[in-house]
């Protein structure tokens, strides 16, 4: 990294003192910026890197909730608005028991980029809770979600900070906390959350849209080298709601998912994976990957070892940050991978990225690769501000549109910055350019 550039990681370092996620981050954008600096100097005199780096506002808050026994539980909540250069906030809310401050900012850093590549008008925030709802009742759940929207509602607004769902968080949550956002405020405000149920203001493809997203992503990547997925072997990390799509997404481009993982192993399944049993132990039933071997008789299970380990072609991970290392990464690359698209954010460790760009594998870093989420809440936002309803078959086509632009965005970057077929390079650039051009033009502020 340039000496200037290098300065700046080691000033926001020293102000974030422990926040490693969060360091990560900004160190694998500082990494590609160079000659953005070199071409733009302004940006060095106006602190644009600076500023960037600096949330505009981090709220931290106490969510006291009653639990089935009649006791007191306590959790912490967070909501970091980070940049609105080009729109208002927008970012999910996680909630899981490794969540703390720095992996919230790391995932709000990181929706700066990726919404910014979407084209749309939408800034980058992210928010959550070490709140853990595995295992709760829905009755402790919706306590939670009100305590924590009794807090968080004053924040919001669909011109100033627009939530999503995240890991943790999904319809059921985001139900509870609509309701209590309505409750509180006595507005019917559809634009202020985003993944909500399709009766009262939701988008359909927004429960596909990551997975679908990614793998068309991918199926660009594989475009440039003259392949498509059609009889690929594909394993896919996770099982939730990224995962799931991505496995659907697969199979109608003709690929073949043959395993996926939750936090206990992970699945092999040569004849395929049989989608329909997966989403009923997973969306309906809320059960392990374990549950799918038993009821599977294609299908082991492994409680040892890693998805990574299984030789592919593709390799989608979609379960969560820093999941696939250098040394699975090198197993990949020995067994014959072809491409990586990241549906997860930052699932890949430096060491990993480092692995299949030198091995000349197509990656596609999280920010640009799993953007079709956020990008289909900002058509869900559209949806609502007008009154409207669109075809799934409409709103997908507009993903698919979002995603190939990004696709061609990243790979045109890159080439124009010298470094052909580097996504990362391409993704970092154009997702910044857009918002540094934004906050400069905007002054001090």
């Amino acid at each position: 990294m340039e000496q200037k550039l290098e300065s700046i990681f080691q000033s926001v370092v020293a102000r974030n003192p422990g926040e490693a996620e969060f360091h990560q981050a900004v160190r694998e954008v500082f990494e590609s910026l160079e000659p953005v600096v070199a071409r733009h100097p302004e940006y060095i005199d106006s602190k644009i890197l600076e500023r960037i780096c600096e949330p505009e506002r981090q709220i931290i808050f106490r969510v006291p909730w009653v639990d089935d026994k009649g006791e007191v539980q306590v959790n912490r909540g967070f909501r970091v608005e980070f940049n609105s250069a080009l729109g208002p906030y927008k970012g999910g809310l996680r909630f899981h028991p490794s969540v703390y401050l720095g992996v919230i900012k790391f995932l709000g850093f990181e929706q700066i980029f990726k919404n910014s590549l979407t084209g749309l008008p939408i800034g980058g925030g992210k928010g959550g809770s070490d709140f853990d709802p595995r295992g709760k009742s829905d009755g402790e759940v919706m306590r939670f979600c009100q305590s924590f929207m009794t807090e968080l509602y004053r924040h919001l607004g669909e011109y100033t900070d627009v939530p999503a769902g995240d890991i943790g968080v999904g319809g059921r949550e985001i139900g509870y906390m609509f309701g209590q956002y309505k409750r509180i405020t006595n507005r019917y405000e559809s634009g202020v959350l985003t993944g909500k149920g399709i009766a009262w203001g939701g988008s359909l493809v927004r429960t596909e849209a990551t997975g679908y997203g990614t793998v068309v992503f991918a199926d660009e990547m594989l475009k440039t080298r003259g392949e498509s997925f059609d009889g690929k072997r594909v394993t896919v990390s996770g099982s939730g709601n990224v995962a799931i799509y991505a496995i659907e997404k697969v199979h109608q481009l003709g690929g073949t998912v043959i395993g996926f993982s939750d936090s206990t192993g992970y699945i092999v399944d040569e004849a395929g994976v049989d989608l329909d049993l997966l989403k009923q132990i997973k969306e309906v039933e809320r059960g392990r990957v374990s549950d799918y071997a038993d009821r599977r008789q294609s299908a082991t299970y492994q409680s040892n070892g890693s998805i990574w380990d299984v030789p592919v072609d593709v390799a989608l991970p979609c379960a969560t940050q820093n999941e696939l290392n250098g040394e699975q990464a090198a197993t990949l690359i020995r067994n014959g991978v072809k491409a990586v698209a990241e549906g997860a954010n930052m699932p890949t460790t430096p060491e990993g990225i480092r692995a299949f760009q030198e091995a000349k594998i197509l990656y596609g870093p999280g920010k640009a690769a799993n953007a079709g989420g956020v990008a289909t809440s900002a058509l869900e936002m559209q949806q609502n501000a007008s009154r409207d309803s669109w075809s799934f078959e409409y709103t997908e086509e507009r993903l698919t549109s979002i995603m190939r632009n990004i696709h061609d965005m990243c790979a045109e970057t890159a080439e124009s910055y010298g470094a052909p077929g580097d996504y990362v390079v391409g993704a970092n650039i154009a997702g910044f350019e857009k918002v540094a051009a934004a906050m400069q033009a905007f002054g001090l502020v």
